[in-house]
C-alpha cells in the first residue's frame, strides 16, 4: 500500500523541449506597395488630313520602329492640290518678273521726265506685291506638299502597336479636333511601375532623409523589386531603381504617387501588369527565430521560452518579414532568452510548467530567400 502511495507521488517526468538562443542580425527593411506597369511613351495614332484608307502596312500587335509607314490615305485629292499650287507660284513668279521690267524701266524714265514720281512709285509697290504674292504662293504649295506628306501615316515613336481601328475603304477625319484613332503605339523597354504611398509614409521618408539617415529618392535611385501575381517569393522578382516622386499629396485620398523604372529585354511585362513593389528602406538590428515555434494567443502572437529554473514563460512578441529562413522578431525578445525550438506542439508544454530543458542552435540559411 505504502509502495504505491509512492509511485503516485513520482508522477511523470518533466518533457523535453530543445532550448536555442535567437540570432541577432542586421536585417533589411523593405516597404511593400502595390501598383501596375505603365509604358514610358503612349501615343494615340490619328491622321492629319481627312480621306480614305488606302492601305494598312502593318500587323495587328507588330512591333514598330518611328517612321515605319502604317496607313496610307488616298493620296489623289492631294496629289491635284499640289499640282494647283504650283500653278499658282508659277503664275505669281511670272507677275515679278513683269513687275521687276516695269519698276526697272520707271528708273531710266523718271530720269527723263517720260513718267511722273507717283507712276514711277506706283510700278515699285506693284513689284512689292507681286513679291509678297509669290511668297504666299510658295507658301500655299509647302501647305500642300505637307498635307500630301501626311497622307502617309508614320509611327511617332517606336514600340508595339494594338490593332487598326479602321479598315480599308473607310473615310477617316483629320486635323486637331475630333481626329479619328487609327491605332495605338507603346513603349516597352524600359517599362515605369507605378504605385501610390501614404502620407505617413512620405514624411517618414522625408525626417530620414533631412537628418541624412537615408537619401531621398529624389536625388538617388534606390533600388526596388517587383514582384507578380503569379512568382512565389521575391527571389522570382524584377529588380529596377526609383526614378520619380510626385510634387504633391493628393488630399482626398492622402497618397503621393512614386514611380520606378525597369528594364524588359524581353518585352515580358506588359502596361497595365499588376505587381507588387518592394522599396529599400535600411537596416536594423533584430531577432531571428524558427517561424514554427511562433503560436497563436488569441489576438496576439507569443512564444515559448525557458526560465533559469526551467519554467515555461510565454512572452508576446512583434514580427517582421522572413529573412533567411527565419523570422524577423521586432520586439519582445532579448539574445539571451532560451526560446523553444522543438516541442512547442506537446501539449504539456505550457505556461508554468517545468520542463527538461536540452541545448539547440538555430541555423540561419544565407541561400533561403527572403519572403
Amino acid at each position: 500500500m505504502g509502495s504505491g502511495t509512492a509511485r503516485g507521488n513520482d508522477g511523470p517526468p518533466p518533457p523535453e523541449v530543445t532550448v536555442a538562443h535567437p540570432k541577432a542580425r542586421s536585417v533589411p527593411v523593405w516597404d511593400e506597395y502595390t501598383g501596375r506597369f505603365e509604358p514610358l511613351q503612349q501615343v494615340e495614332v490619328r491622321p492629319r488630313v481627312s480621306g480614305a484608307i488606302d492601305k494598312i502596312e502593318f500587323v495587328d500587335g507588330q512591333f514598330v520602329k518611328q517612321g515605319d509607314l502604317l496607313y496610307v490615305i488616298d493620296p489623289r485629292p492631294f496629289e491635284i492640290a499640289v499640282d494647283m499650287a504650283k500653278a499658282d507660284v508659277a503664275r505669281a513668279e511670272a507677275q515679278v518678273a513683269i513687275a521687276s521690267t516695269d519698276a526697272t524701266r520707271a528708273e531710266h524714265l523718271i530720269q527723263t521726265n517720260a513718267i511722273t514720281v507717283r507712276e514711277a512709285d506706283q510700278r515699285k509697290t506693284n513689284l512689292s506685291v507681286a513679291k509678297a504674292q509669290q511668297l504666299g504662293a510658295e507658301a500655299a504649295l509647302r501647305n500642300a506638299e505637307l498635307n500630301l506628306e501626311w497622307t502617309s501615316v508614320r509611327a511617332p515613336i517606336s514600340g508595339r502597336l494594338s490593332n487598326h481601328r479602321v479598315d480599308v475603304g473607310n473615310l477617316v477625319q483629320g486635323g486637331q479636333v475630333g481626329a479619328t484613332l487609327l491605332t495605338t503605339i507603346v513603349t516597352l523597354d524600359p517599362i515605369h511601375f507605378t504605385f501610390d504611398a501614404s502620407e505617413a509614409d512620405y514624411i517618414r521618408y522625408a525626417r530620414l532623409a533631412s537628418t541624412g539617415e537615408r537619401p531621398s529618392s529624389r536625388e538617388f535611385k534606390k533600388p526596388v523589386m517587383v514582384r507578380l501575381a503569379d512568382e512565389p517569393d521575391w527571389s522570382h522578382s524584377h529588380a529596377g531603381v526609383m526614378d520619380f516622386i510626385d510634387n504633391r499629396i493628393d488630399a482626398r485620398a492622402g497618397t503621393i504617387r512614386g514611380r520606378a523604372i525597369f528594364e524588359n529585354k524581353n518585352l515580358f511585362l506588359l502596361p497595365g501588369t499588376f505587381g507588387r513593389l518592394r522599396l529599400f528602406v535600411g537596416e536594423i538590428d533584430a531577432l531571428l527565430i524558427p517561424d514554427a515555434t511562433i503560436v497563436s494567443d488569441q489576438a496576439s502572437r507569443v512564444v515559448l521560452t525557458v526560465g533559469s529554473d526551467n519554467t515555461v514563460v510565454q512572452k508576446s512578441v512583434t514580427l517582421g518579414a522572413m529573412y533567411q529562413g527565419l523570422r524577423v522578431v521586432l520586439s519582445g525578445l532579448t539574445e539571451s532568452d532560451r526560446v523553444v525550438v522543438a516541442g512547442v506542439a506537446n501539449p504539456f508544454v505550457r505556461p508554468g510548467a517545468v520542463v527538461k530543458p536540452r541545448e539547440g542552435m538555430i541555423t540561419v540559411s544565407a541561400d533561403a530567400a527572403s519572403n
